[in-house]
């Protein structure tokens, strides 16, 4: 299946599921007080086993077309969304799995890295969602002060928000299943909403792009 098919068949999955909830006449409100006519929430996918498992197969076979993956040692989740799909995808490509706190433990070993991460090892980090990579960033940071090494980072949905730019000047490069200009284009395919609702979503999620 082409990276295309895989972008729309990812998007259809993640609407049906309502991981991609479109709001544009009752906007959301996020936690910094702001509205937002759309919201998205891929770990809402983990106890939807048909759609998960469709999700995990496209996405292993986007990293095998993208990336090399006898160059990856480890896998790594980062805390929490990305757990679970580094979970499935390390089983599925035959890697062993690391997670990434937020923060280091407050105690004990005051670890940030859960399991055995070795030093110049190169690590591909799964996550759920990209919104503007600062996350990313953080959990990157994390694994090459451990003293290994990271490139590549994949995700299910890229928001497009900021990340292409602070991405690149970490030298990141971001795979991922679908993003917004794929489900806008299905929901005008679909007609899943007016005209005028799909022009509200538009201008919310391009003018934060912008």
């Amino acid at each position: 299946m082409k990276s295309n098919n895989f972008k729309i068949k990812t998007a259809k999955i993640l609407l049906d599921v309502k991981s991609i909830i479109l709001k544009p006449n009752k906007p959301f409100k996020l936690t910094s007080g702001r509205l937002s006519p759309v919201y998205v929430d891929c770990r809402k996918v983990i106890s939807h086993i048909k759609a998960r498992r469709s999700l995990i197969k496209m996405g292993v076979a986007l990293i095998k077309k993208e990336i090399d993956i006898k160059k990856i040692d480890f896998v790594a989740g980062g805390e929490t969304g990305g757990i679970p799909y580094a979970a499935w995808i390390s089983e599925k490509i035959n890697k062993p799995m690391i997670y990434i706190r937020k923060k280091p433990k407050g105690f004990g070993k005051l670890s940030q890295i859960e399991g055995d991460i070795k030093k110049n090892s190169k690590v591909l980090l799964i996550e759920d969602l990209s919104t503007d990579g600062q996350s990313k960033i953080h959990f990157c940071n994390a694994i090459r002060k451990a003293g290994a090494k990271v490139s590549s980072i994949f995700v299910i949905f890229n928001y497009g928000i900021f990340s292409d730019k602070i991405l690149k000047k970490n030298k990141l490069k971001l795979h991922f299943l679908t993003n917004w200009e794929t489900v806008i284009r299905y929901i005008k395919d679909k007609k899943a909403l007016t005209l005028p609702e799909i022009k509200i979503i538009e201008n919310y999620i391009f003018n934060k792009k912008n």
